[in-house]
């Protein structure tokens, strides 16, 4: 025998309604229109057959019919929120698949993730490094780390940080036999350049120089990669500040001049819409938030 239910979306603003005794409240808490909320209030008394509201000097008022319905189903609620947060809970635990650049990964997740841990001993961090980001977030992922302008249809997005790139060398060149003491110097030294050399030539055109041949230097295709060469005294590299970050922390790396290129992209940690409550994604996400603004408020970098 099948159950006789009422619409569970018009039972969902009828309870809301009849808590707040305000269709304007209800519909602030549910995220729809008045409108909506007073249509779903309809369709219920149409398929009840009874009034549930009723009005009195601008005043919304229970019927007697509508008082016992809400005291009926309002434990309904209770219990339906009560075991949706043990199950979210228990969902803090496990496993955390978490897909990222390799550089990413090496420059700045690598060094920090002993941090979650400690604080989250109950998730184990499962990193997967990939090269392109568009078939990242396949079904064995739970989180991935974007970088762009945070529109993926269909995903919660989560900025992390905007990013800026800044030109970066080894300490020994800073002081070498070529100073570098102000762009124009660039001419002397070899250019590292990161997946193309759009970076540079943006960078060049932002500062008005023209005389500097953009076309010589290597190209790497990480940008991992391309912060070791500049480590190792091999050139300077127009760099991502985040993952520039840990090698200026330690010395390896010197920003010889302040002008910046600011990226129209930003850092973002994304996940499926019906993942992104789950209790171990939200501690990863809260985590990563906390960090990022940590460290925004100590900033090394220029800019």
């Amino acid at each position: 025998m099948s159950r006789r239910l009422p619409p569970l979306n018009a039972v969902k603003a009828f309870e809301a309604a009849a808590r707040h005794l305000s269709f304007t409240r209800a519909a602030e808490e549910l995220f729809v229109t008045q409108a909506a909320v007073s249509h779903q209030i309809k369709a219920l008394e149409d398929f009840l057959g009874l009034k549930l509201f009723r009005r009195k000097n601008r005043s919304l008022l229970l019927t007697e019919e509508g008082q016992s319905y809400f005291l009926d189903i309002k434990d309904i609620f209770i219990q339906l929120a009560d075991a949706t947060d043990r199950l979210l809970a228990r969902s803090a635990i496990g496993s955390l698949t978490v897909s990222m650049s390799p550089s990413f990964a090496i420059q700045w997740l690598v060094p920090r993730l002993s941090k979650f841990s400690e604080k989250n001993p109950e998730i184990d961090v499962r990193i997967k490094a990939v090269d392109t980001e568009a078939s990242s977030l396949t079904d064995d992922v739970d989180v991935a780390i974007y970088y762009g302008l945070g529109n993926w249809p269909g995903l919660r997005a989560d900025k992390l940080r905007n990013e800026v790139l800044i030109p970066v060398c080894s300490p020994m060149l800073l002081n070498g036999p070529k100073p570098l003491s102000k762009p124009e110097d660039l001419k002397h030294h070899t250019l590292l350049h990161d997946m193309s050399r759009h970076d540079w030539q943006a960078w060049f055109r932002q500062c008005g120089i023209t005389d500097i041949n953009v076309n010589q230097g290597p190209i790497f295709s990480h940008s991992s990669l391309v912060l070791q060469a500049a480590a190792h005294g091999q050139g300077v590299a127009l760099g991502y500040s985040v993952l520039a970050r840990p090698d200026i922390k330690a010395g390896r790396l010197v920003c010889p001049f302040q002008e910046v290129l600011v990226s129209k992209d930003a850092y973002y940690l994304v996940c499926q819409q019906n993942h992104a409550e789950l209790g171990k994604v939200v501690a990863f996400r809260e985590w990563m938030l906390d960090m990022f603004a940590e460290e925004s408020r100590s900033e090394l970098l220029p800019g």
